[in-house]
C-alpha cells in the first residue's frame, strides 16, 4: 500500500471530512411520503408543546425540566424563537453592553449565544426537534406601552453603531406589528436597501447558523406570524439556504403569515415556491374553529398536492381564560383535526394563548402517541366522504381505505362508517384522550356500514384495523 505524502495529508483529511458532512442524516420530508417528516431515514411525527416560545432563554433547571417533562409525554419538537423581549426579566440580548450604557453591535452577549447552544445540544440529545423563528415582529414594538423598541439595541438610541438619522429608524413604534409600519423588516437590497442597518441583521442571522448548523434536528421560519413583503422573506430565505450550501448543509425553511385565511394571497409565497420554502407553516389557521378550521387545512393540502410538503402548526391556540375567547377543548379539537387531517408537526401554543405543556397537553400527546402505536399517521388520509350520519364537527375520519381507519370524537356522537373495502372481521379499539387511556375494543365485521358509538361525550379517538 502506497504511503500518503505529507503534503497531501491535508487535502485527503478536508475530503474526508465534506464527504462526512454530507452524508450527515437531517431532518427532511420522507423520500415515501413528503407529507411527513423523517429523521435518519425514518418517518417521524412531531409532536409537541411548551410553557414559552424562547425556552433557549430559560434558566438551566427550568430548561431541562421542560425538556424532561416533554420527552416523558412522547413530544419531540419544540418552537423557538429567538426573541429577546426583556418581560420575563432573565432574558438577555444578543449584543454586548457597554459601560456606558449602550451596546455595541459589533461585540457579542455571550450568554446569549451559550443559552442557545445549550438549548440545541439538550434538545438534541433528548431526539426533540426544533423550528426556529429568526424575527419576530413583536420584539421591535412599543404596543401597548411594552417599550420593546424603546429599549433594544437596534434603536439607535441605545447602540454606538449608527444614529437615527443614518438608520432612517424613528425612536419609538407604537402601532401594531401587523400594520407593518416598522422599517426594521425594510432594509434588504429589493426594499430600502437600508445598508447600514442591514449588515448587522447579516451578522445576527450569520451567528444564529455558526450555532444551528451544527445539528441535523433544526427546521427554520423566517417570521412569526408576519404581513410583511415577500422581499423581505425571500432574501432571509436564501440567506440561510446560501450560508448552509457553503458548509455542505441541507437545510428546510418556511415562511409563516398572519392571514386566517389560508386561502389568501400571501399564503401563496410559499405554497408556489417549493424550491425555497421545503415546507409550509399554516399555525394562523389555528385562529378558525370546528368544521372551517379542517377544511381551511385540506384546502392547502389539495392545493400542494402537485408537490406534497410538511405542513407544520408550531403554534395551536386554545386556553381557556385567554383574550381571544379560546377555550381548552378548542386547543385539543385543533391538535386532532390537524393529526387526522395530515399535519407533520403539531405543538401547542405557550399560556395564556395555548396550553403549552400542561396536564391536558401531556395528556393529548400522550394519546396520540397510542393511536400512533396502532396506525402510524402517514399511512392515513383524511376521509370524512366515508362517514354518514354526521352532524358538523361531530366527528372526522382519516383512512388507509381497507386496511386502517381513525375516528376522532370531540364530543361523543354517533355516526356511520362506510368499509366496503374492509372485509372479514376489524377489531376497534377505543382512546379516551382525556386520559390517554385505552377504552374497550370490539370486533367488527367489514365488508359494509359500521355503526360507531363513542363511549362518553368527551374526546374520544377510536382505531379500527385488520386483526
Amino acid at each position: 500500500m502506497k504511503r500518503v505524502s505529507a503534503a497531501l495529508l491535508p487535502l485527503l483529511i478536508f475530503l474526508l471530512l465534506a464527504t462526512a458532512t454530507a452524508a450527515e442524516p437531517v431532518l427532511r420530508p420522507w423520500t415515501k411520503n413528503r407529507w411527513y417528516w423523517s429523521h435518519r431515514d425514518k418517518p417521524v411525527l412531531l409532536l409537541g408543546g411548551s410553557d414559552d416560545d424562547n425556552l433557549f432563554q430559560w434558566p438551566e433547571k427550568d430548561l431541562i425540566a421542560q425538556l424532561d417533562r416533554l420527552a416523558d409525554a412522547g413530544g419531540n419538537v419544540i418552537r423557538n424563537t429567538m426573541s429577546d423581549r426583556k418581560d420575563k426579566g432573565f432574558e438577555v440580548y444578543p449584543f454586548k453592553h457597554l459601560d456606558t450604557g449602550k451596546y455595541d453591535l459589533n461585540a457579542w452577549n455571550d450568554q446569549y449565544w451559550t443559552r442557545f447552544q445549550r438549548m440545541l445540544r439538550e434538545t438534541a440529545r433528548r431526539n426533540i426537534f426544533v423550528q426556529i423563528e429568526i424575527w419576530d415582529r413583536f420584539d421591535y414594538a412599543d404596543l401597548d406601552d411594552s417599550n420593546r423598541w424603546h429599549i433594544h439595541p437596534y434603536n439607535p438610541a441605545n447602540n454606538v453603531n449608527y444614529s437615527h438619522a443614518q438608520s432612517g429608524f424613528f425612536a419609538r413604534y407604537d402601532d401594531h406589528p401587523g400594520a407593518n409600519t416598522q422599517p426594521f423588516f425594510f432594509t434588504t437590497p429589493e426594499q430600502k436597501n437600508n445598508q447600514v442597518v442591514l449588515r448587522y441583521q447579516q451578522r445576527f442571522v450569520d451567528k444564529l447558523l455558526d450555532h444551528s448548523l451544527q445539528f441535523d434536528h433544526v427546521l427554520y421560519c423566517i417570521d412569526n406570524e408576519t404581513s410583511g413583503q415577500e422581499q423581505w422573506s425571500r432574501y432571509w430565505a436564501q440567506f440561510v439556504k446560501n450560508r448552509a450550501a457553503r458548509e455542505n448543509k441541507e437545510v428546510n425553511l418556511t415562511e409563516m403569515w398572519d392571514d386566517w385565511d389560508l386561502a389568501g394571497e400571501s399564503h401563496k409565497r410559499t405554497f408556489d415556491h417549493p424550491e425555497l420554502y421545503g415546507f409550509v407553516d399554516v399555525s394562523q389557521n389555528n385562529q378558525n374553529k370546528t368544521q372551517k378550521h379542517w377544511d381551511n387545512f385540506l384546502y392547502v393540502r389539495n392545493y400542494l398536492a402537485g408537490q406534497p410538503r410538511p405542513m407544520n402548526t408550531t403554534k395551536t391556540y386554545g386556553a381557556t381564560g385567554n383574550k381571544f375567547g379560546h377555550s381548552d377543548q378548542d386547543g385539543i379539537e385543533r391538535f386532532w383535526r390537524h393529526l387526522l387531517a395530515g399535519a407533520a408537526s403539531i405543538r401547542f401554543h405557550r399560556p395564556d394563548s395555548g396550553l403549552g405543556l400542561n396536564d391536558r397537553a401531556v395528556t393529548c400527546i400522550r394519546a396520540a402517541r397510542k393511536l400512533e402505536s396502532l396506525v402510524p399517521l402517514w399511512s392515513v388520509q383524511p376521509a370524512n366522504e366515508l362517514l354518514s350520519g354526521r352532524d358538523a364537527n361531530e366527528a372526522y375520519l382519516a383512512a388507509d381505505k381497507g386496511q386502517a381507519y381513525i375516528v376522532y370524537f370531540p364530543k361523543g356522537g354517533k355516526v356511520q362508517l362506510d368499509v366496503p373495502d374492509s372485509k372479514g372481521s376489524l377489531i376497534l379499539h377505543w382512546i379516551n384522550i382525556d386520559s390517554s387511556q385505552p377504552g374497550p375494543q370490539e370486533r367488527l365485521s367489514g365488508g359494509g356500514q359500521i355503526s360507531l358509538s363513542s363511549p362518553g361525550n368527551n374526546n374520544w379517538a377510536a382505531a379500527i384495523i385488520k386483526p
